[in-house]
């Protein structure tokens, strides 16, 4: 499938899928990578390692730097893939070089929970 390239990158991986905004800020324990708000459909799961996968970012833009303190700690995801890019993600993902896309609805609603992919987010191409 074609996806939109926010920012650049290649990677390979399980997707971790959420039906839900992600509040980076709030709702992900910079120094583990665990979801830690209990309202989440993803809490008590660890994104590190993994592709995320989820509908856009809610919340405070200072989650920006949640998501370089992830890739810090070495507990980041390895990309993301959204259904909308919003300004936190998209800012967060380009100071952490972490690949981000947007995928078309369609192709978005395909992806599942466990599914092994590849992702090139310099031509554009999921896998």
């Amino acid at each position: 499938m074609n996806v939109k390239i926010i920012v650049r990158g290649k990677t390979k991986g399980t997707l971790l899928v959420s039906k839900n905004p992600i509040n980076f800020l709030g709702g992900i324990d910079k120094k583990t990578g665990l979801v830690r708000d209990k309202n989440h459909d993803l809490f008590g799961k660890n994104l590190a390692n993994k592709v995320l996968v989820f509908p856009f970012g809610v919340g405070s833009s200072v989650g920006a730097y949640t998501i370089y303190s992830l890739k810090y700690n070495k507990c980041a995801p390895l990309a993301m893939i959204c259904l909308k890019a919003d300004i936190t993600t998209a800012s967060g993902c380009a100071i952490s070089n972490i690949p981000l896309v947007v995928a078309q609805k369609q192709d978005y609603e395909s992806l599942r929970d466990g599914q092994q992919v590849s992702l090139d987010a310099v031509s554009g191409k999921l896998l």
